[in-house]
């Protein structure tokens, strides 16, 4: 029984696939096939049910996957208390993120965070924030910040900072209300719409809004679908259509005068940002690091975001 055994038999729990293991440890399948029959043939068990579309633990396999995880964990830690006893902390976060935090939080953190961490690397893998939650209950990711919570009895979510969205027109005579002026209702029912795709922290946020305001989602004139936040400003600003956005991200188009934001009565468009784990997995420790680091820098009263 070896690391590399042990590594990639959880991958194989975690994501019940030899496939996407596979994928995920940069291995061929072949490999990680052998990996799991010389870890079954030292330990003379069958460690996993191989029928049906999806691999399973079997009794000895999730007896295993507990002390394997903590096996792991272990090595790892090892490894990084050396580090910071040598006065130096390394290794590669992989950080999962929806939109808005991807473009208008991450980019500060990270700065501040390679600024005291030189020799820690990072990838950014993006989605919306209902699919970075369901990737970390799916095990292709540790960690995320979104935009939105999603009930689930496997994850943990930590308040980072605080967002607020806004309906946002162009800046032109059509518009000739005050920037940040409450409007009513009929405002969204009346102008054509451009959303968010389903799933987004701030379409999820929207629609909450529209039922607590017994406003049917088809009585909308919705134009377009669009994922991207940069490309719904563009549109906006050309006066396609009107549209919710964070106030973090409109903030250099509205110092510039393109874009006006306004309220709508009685809707709470208040929102925060959540660092999400799954609460049965331990975090890697150059994961907790950056967890921690995340939750005092936020909170910090000379940060960015206060």
């Amino acid at each position: 029984m070896d690391f590399r055994q042990l590594e990639t038999f959880i991958q194989v729990v975690k994501l019940k696939s030899f496939s996407r293991a596979a994928q995920k440890l940069y291995l061929t399948q072949p490999t990680v096939t052998s990996h799991i029959q010389n870890l079954e043939n030292e330990l003379g068990t069958l460690l996993l049910n191989r029928s049906g579309k999806t691999v399973t633990p079997t009794g000895a396999g999730n007896l295993l996957y507990k002390y394997a995880l903590n096996i792991v964990n272990m090595r790892n830690m090892a490894q990084f208390d050396l580090g910071v006893y040598k006065g130096k902390i390394q290794g590669h976060l992989e950080i999962s993120t929806s939109s808005i935090p991807r473009h208008y939080v991450l980019p500060f953190l990270l700065k501040e965070f390679t600024s005291k961490y030189p020799d820690v690397t990072f990838a950014i893998t993006d989605g919306d924030s209902k699919k970075v939650a369901e990737n970390i209950i799916e095990g292709d990711t540790d960690f995320g910040i979104i935009g939105a919570k999603f009930q689930s009895p496997h994850l943990e979510y930590i308040e980072l900072i605080e967002d607020t969205l806004y309906v946002v027109a162009p800046n032109n005579s059509k518009y000739p209300w005050n920037e940040y002026e409450e409007l009513d209702i009929d405002f969204i029912l009346n102008e054509k719409l451009i959303l968010r795709e389903k799933g987004s922290g701030t379409r999820h946020l929207f629609e909450n809004q529209l039922k607590e305001n017994d406003i049917d989602f088809d009585s909308l004139k919705v134009v377009s679908y669009i994922e991207d936040t940069e490309a719904i400003k563009k549109f906006v600003e050309l006066g396609i259509g009107i549209s919710f956005l964070s106030e973090r991200a409109i903030k250099r188009e509205l110092e510039m005068g393109l874009l006006k934001p306004f309220s709508i009565k009685g809707f709470d468009l208040k929102r925060k940002f959540y660092f999400v784990y799954h609460k049965k997995r331990q975090l890697s420790p150059l994961s907790q690091t950056f967890k921690d680091f995340v939750i005092e820098y936020t909170s910090n009263e000379d940060s960015p975001f206060k």
